[in-house]
């Protein structure tokens, strides 16, 4: 699949295209294109009616219903579709999606599902059904058979850069173009009956020194230390440990909880999303709660819960946050965080602060009216509190960081990892992801352009979400190497310290009173930066990854795995150690060319091939 390709067809004016492919996404109707007679189609309708039920079965819960995509699911219908596929046929398409879909499952469907996908996604872009059917060898082009050419970009072969279109790109915020109305939740509420007996509220003193059997949140303690003070358990008697009981959480999808532990009793978040409350002595259930939602998103799962006074609270996948009675599961308020028509949602909850969760919010990845951002909301009512745009609007301080991208245009600063606190200088620390789409020119702009607040580790208040500092440890990140994850907290020296590392492998150390730059390491070998300043931690990019082009494979170390991943470090406060769990690949990463327009945007990945670390003997 790795051929040259200018992405475009020619021949039939910009607007065409854009009225043709707004049409099928709002209706889904098999609409002809200009040029093109009813009946010369290379599918037949009962293939597209078909494809769009297999579709919806196996393909939506990432690329979404309304075929936008989310996070690494391409979108697949509209302008950014085509100028990728444009000049490939149906049978380029087929062989793609028969060989790597879905995800860990390519081949489970025959010959002729796949075939009726692609019907189905010809028939979304434009393309008219006809009266022979569709066959894996079909050469035809698709742009040729939707007979359009994209509205968003510049011709091929030179024409105006993208950087320049993103900036020229309307200043006021076009209207949403108008779709079908969001599916409404599935029933859900308590399932399974029960009470937690003796339940003693959980108290602010007990987050901030929970008693040593106790998980009240994600990572155990605000500092994010991951560590447990319960030393009954040694490498003396380890191996006499014995297997005392299993539950199984749903299948699905996929899980990554952090349960928490409260006086005995286990809280557990799996995929659905469902809450379950488990004796932690015997594994027996005490209740269940399955949580409704529009849409799975990216997972249908989180990471973990937050519990505060007689509460537990989840921020889920359709980006709601919700609040249980701890007791029995019974639901309280609800209350919406961002609108997930739009592709938000979340994997991660809340970390509470004197009455306040401050949440953080993912899918941020295409073009909308709307852009990522940190909230407060009142733990007894659910009541927004405040706001902090983690990607600067143009009115804001760091708005001006954005290559005059307009604010539509402006995508990613996801925070999907739950934040760190210290209660004796009274802020909260979040990772802030990479401004998306990845590779800096796919988004109309370069490596030059620090995109605030994307990459950066802030510092907020939490009563009110005012930006105490921030800093931005790789400005205009231009390869997927985010640096969202997990903040450590750890004085060291006499200094009050947050400690992070993201994809690049590098553990970088700052004061969190100020945010002043104190020291890095590099952990994994890497070869992105050809010079990081030692006194001030700004990195420098290789010439050749600031200059690449579209659809040109770039090779970096370490890979989009990292270096550290969402897997969390610990610290040791015995032995004064963190422990970080690393991951050792390199790639090549090729960026394509994306519509600036509302819905577009995504990752804008064209390849990724993986890659051995050198040094690591496979």
């Amino acid at each position: 699949m790795n051929r040259s390709r200018s992405g475009r067809v020619r021949g039939v004016p910009p607007a065409a295209l854009a009225a043709a492919t707004m049409m099928m996404v709002a209706t889904g109707a098999a609409v002809p294109a200009a040029g093109q007679a009813p009946g010369e189609g290379v599918y037949t309708a009962a293939q597209a009616e078909s494809g769009r039920a297999i579709y919806e079965d196996r393909c939506a819960v990432c690329h979404q219903s309304n075929l936008q995509g989310s996070f690494e699911a391409p979108q697949l219908a509209g302008d950014s579709f085509l100028l990728f596929w444009a000049d490939l046929s149906p049978g380029d398409l087929f062989f793609r999606i028969s060989r790597s879909m879905p995800p860990g499952q390519a081949g489970s469907l025959t010959d002729e599902e796949y075939l009726d996908v692609v019907a189905y996604l010809l028939q979304a872009n434009g393309a008219p059904a006809g009266g022979a059917a569709l066959a894996e060898d079909a050469t035809v082009a698709i742009g040729t058979a939707i007979s359009a050419v994209p509205s968003a970009v510049a011709q091929a072969g030179g024409g105006t850069p993208a950087a320049t279109l993103a900036a020229t790109a309307p200043a006021v915020e076009p209207e949403p173009a108008a779709s079908s109305a969001a599916p409404e939740p599935e029933p859900g509420g308590v399932t399974m009956a029960g009470m937690v007996e003796g339940y003693r509220p959980v108290t602010d003193a007990m987050l901030r020194d929970p008693d040593d059997g106790d998980w009240l949140m994600i990572r155990r303690n605000y500092q994010a230390w991951n560590y447990s003070p319960l030393a009954d358990i040694d490498r003396s008697n380890a191996g006499e440990l014995e297997l005392a009981w299993v539950w199984a959480m749903n299948e699905g999808g996929w899980n990554a909880p952090s349960p928490i532990v409260h006086d005995g009793v286990m809280y557990l978040a799996s995929i659905g999303p469902v809450v379950q409350a488990l004796d932690a002595a015997t594994g027996d259930l005490i209740w269940e709660h399955e949580v409704e939602v529009a849409t799975t998103g990216y997972s249908g799962m989180s990471r973990n819960l937050a519990i505060y006074e007689d509460k537990l609270f989840m921020a889920t996948p359709d980006a709601r946050l919700i609040a249980l009675d701890a007791r029995t599961g019974e639901r309280g308020w609800d209350t919406v965080i961002a609108d997930h028509t739009e592709g938000f949602r979340n994997t991660s909850g809340p970390v509470v602060v004197g009455g306040t969760l401050v949440q953080g919010l993912s899918g941020c990845d295409r073009y909308t009216l709307e852009s990522c951002f940190i909230s407060g909301y009142d733990a007894d009512t659910g009541e927004r509190l405040w706001r902090f745009n983690t990607v600067a609007r143009s009115d804001e301080p760091g708005g001006n960081t954005w290559a005059n991208v307009p604010d539509y245009l402006r995508g990613g600063g996801d925070t999907w990892i739950t934040g760190s606190y210290d209660p004796g200088l009274d802020l909260v620390y979040f990772g802030v992801a990479q401004a998306k789409p990845w590779v800096a020119r796919s988004r109309g702009m370069t490596v030059d352009d620090p995109a605030l607040y994307t990459n950066s580790t802030v510092a907020l208040r939490p009563g009110d979400g005012e930006l105490e500092w921030h800093f931005q440890h790789v400005p205009g990140e231009t390869l997927d190497l985010d640096e969202v994850y997990e903040r450590v907290l750890v004085d060291v020296g006499g200094r009050k310290a947050v400690f992070s590392a993201g994809k690049h492998g590098i553990l970088w150390k700052l004061d969190r009173e100020t945010g002043e730059f104190l020291g890095h390491k590099e952990t994994v070998y890497q070869n992105v930066f050809d010079h990081i300043d030692p006194e001030t931690g700004a990195v420098t990019y290789r010439q050749d990854i600031a200059d690449a082009q579209f659809e040109q494979l770039v090779p970096a170390c370490p890979s989009t795995a990292g270096g550290k991943n969402w897997h969390p470090m610990g610290y040791h406060p015995d032995s004064g150690l963190l422990v970080l769990p690393l991951a050792q690949s390199c790639m090549e990463l090729a960026a394509r060319e994306v519509a600036f327009e509302l819905g577009s945007g995504g990752v804008g990945m064209s390849s990724r091939p993986f890659h051995e670390m050198p040094g690591t003997d496979g």
